[in-house]
């Protein structure tokens, strides 16, 4: 009986019945994935997914087993061509890292390892902490802040939200809840914020209501007398500012809050201050871009993507908390089936899963981890440098050619622009999506002061000048062939 028990377990294995074969297939398969790296520039950098494409992969659950090689065929021909193109260095339109090789090796690597990074004690957990005292180091922050991977800045950016209701509140919040505090909280961001803030605000329950979006000013930013003004008023009417949350390269323009004048009215007002710096945080690895972001170093919070200016693949979210005890307070969750130990496996507390709300975690600390041991805090911030001389560039491009108009200031590495028309905004999207059609690159779309404008972010790190003199032309072109049809 115990023998065909045994083998009734050796029948269900999912490992391979064949190592060698499986060996060679998957050493293709990375082979397949670092041509597709090294020869990005001769594919489009996106097309449109044909409709027998799409169709050809909607069927039932699969009963049977297949070929691994089959399926890595299927992902070769149907998968792999129709990806939004963010690997390419012609992908413009958003704020999309792209990635590295020794990224997709570590990702690989973390795979493999399969670590839920959710607690007890284990080495991937110290790698994490390891890159939590570098961003500790990076920002200034004291040596007894907290960090923490998650999926990007929208959940960093929410959680920043619960420390700092916890932060006024107490802990009990989290058992009475904010309606039997008997408080109407306030939270303060420009109009130019993502609008992850507003989402946030709304998942902790809060109220969208209960944000006071701030104007900007001519450069994009928050106006910081009305910020003081509005805070004012909302003390008068027996309101409660709670937070506010600034911005480290907008996602329209680039812009940059004045960060450090809206540090001394959060220290003076005793308002939590936390800065989305989805992207351009990273830029104090950057010695010409550091200086534009000053006064970050002064937030109670900061969150930011590594899969962005770090380049790490998707997804490495990251938030850093200057106040490590009240970070605890908002997420530790005591349960018998976490009981802790001083050894042992259950060793090692407080565990990542107190400092959020995942329990289930990623080892998404590996690949960042990677990333800086391989390149250097130098070279990144190089990097980071280059994607915002592309943007100068393109601005004197565009200010040069009496076709083109330049729609906002260039900060950092996003400028926007468009193709002078009598129907501009009509024109201007027509070429956008030509240019994306064309597989000649990718810029995206966004709505300034009531016009269309083209809007283009230097993110990837593959992106040259000859891309940038691509992507003029192409407008030039485009533009005038739409203006000759009507």
């Amino acid at each position: 009986m115990g023998t065909e028990i045994l083998s009734d377990m050796q029948k269900t294995t999912l490992d391979p019945s064949n190592w060698d074969d499986f060996r060679t297939q998957s050493h293709l398969m990375l082979d397949d994935m670092l041509s597709y790296i090294e020869n990005i520039r001769l594919r489009p950098v996106w097309q449109p997914i044909p409709n027998n494409v799409r169709q050809s992969i909607q069927e039932s659950i699969p009963l049977k087993p297949s070929e691994l090689s089959e399926v890595h065929d299927q992902f070769m021909k149907k998968v792999l061509p129709y990806a939004v193109g963010n690997v390419h260095p012609a992908f413009m339109g958003w704020v999309h890292g792209g990635g590295t090789p020794v990224g997709m090796l570590a990702e690989m690597l973390s795979a493999g390892l399969n670590a839920n990074l959710g607690g007890r004690d284990q080495m991937p957990i110290e790698i994490e902490k390891q890159v939590v005292r570098w961003m500790i180091e990076l920002f200034e922050f004291p040596e007894n802040s907290s960090g923490i991977f998650v999926a990007g800045t929208s959940m960093a950016n929410f959680m920043s939200v619960l420390i700092a209701r916890t932060n006024l509140l107490g802990r009990e919040v989290r058992e009475t809840g904010l309606l039997n505090s008997g408080r109407t909280l306030i939270a303060y961001t420009s109009e130019a914020a993502h609008g992850c803030i507003k989402q946030a605000i709304d998942i902790a329950g809060i109220g969208t209501d209960s944000i006071r979006f701030i104007p900007v000013n001519n450069e994009y930013q928050m106006d910081v007398e009305i910020l003081r003004k509005t805070i004012a008023e909302d003390k008068k009417n027996g309101l409660e500012p709670f937070f506010i949350a600034a911005t480290a390269g907008t996602v329209d323009v680039g812009a940059i809050d004045d960060l450090e004048t809206i540090a001394s009215i959060a220290k003076k007002e005793n308002i939590w201050f936390h800065v989305d710096g989805a992207y351009g945080a990273l830029g104090l690895l950057a010695e010409d871009v550091a200086p534009k972001i000053k006064g970050i170093h002064q937030a109670d919070s900061i969150a930011f993507d590594f899969h962005k200016w770090g380049q790490v693949p998707y997804d490495a979210g990251f938030i850093l908390v200057r106040n490590r005890n009240v970070h605890l307070e908002t997420f530790s969750s005591p349960a018998t089936y976490l009981s802790r130990e001083n050894a042992g496996m259950s060793a090692g507390s407080p565990w990542p899963c107190d400092f959020g709300p995942d329990l289930s975690r990623s080892f998404r600390a590996l690949k960042t981890w990677f990333t800086f041991k391989t390149y250097g805090k130098e070279k990144i911030g190089e990097m980071i440098s280059d994607t915002c001389k592309l943007a100068q560039y393109l601005k004197t491009s565009v200010v040069d050619n009496p076709n083109l108009e330049l729609m906002s200031p260039v900060e950092l590495n996003i400028v926007c622009f468009r193709f002078k028309a009598e129907n501009s905004d009509e024109i201007n999207k027509s070429i956008v999506i030509k240019l994306q059609e064309s597989g000649i690159c990718a810029p995206s779309t966004t709505t300034l002061n009531g016009s269309l404008a083209i809007r283009v972010a230097f993110v990837n790190h593959r992106t040259n000048f000859n891309d940038v003199d691509a992507l003029i032309e192409a407008t030039v072109r485009f533009g005038k062939e739409y203006e000759s049809s009507i």
